[in-house]
């Protein structure tokens, strides 16, 4: 079987298996040439890896769209956003997960 799979593929062999109840993972695997394992794992719900955000992610969607908010808040006033405020938002902001950003957030190079 080839190592990358197309998407679209275990797609159609998931919906195949949910059509048809006594198809095997095994067997759609083989028809739509897709790695029967990765088909088991689908169909009890877990998400491909390009759909699950990293582990070393610090913020979650909603606190980055905060920031950049806020970011575009103050360019509209005429003020510079600072890389100190912004790191100080950012800090306050992870209360549910308690992730803070490393000494070295924010820097260039």
């Amino acid at each position: 079987m080839p190592q990358k799979h197309d998407e679209s593929q275990v797609i159609l062999a998931l919906q195949a298996m949910q059509n048809d109840k006594n198809l095997s993972a095994r067997a759609a695997g083989r028809i739509y040439h897709v790695d029967h394992v990765k088909l088991s794992r689908r169909r009890r719900g877990m998400q491909s890896r390009c759909n699950i955000s990293a582990n070393s992610r610090k913020l979650t969607d909603l606190e980055e769209s905060t920031i950049v908010e806020h970011i575009l808040d103050l360019d509209s006033k005429g003020f510079p956003p600072r890389l100190s405020g912004v790191e100080d938002m950012a800090n306050r902001l992870p209360t549910t997960h308690n992730a803070r950003r490393g000494t070295r957030w924010g820097k260039l190079g």
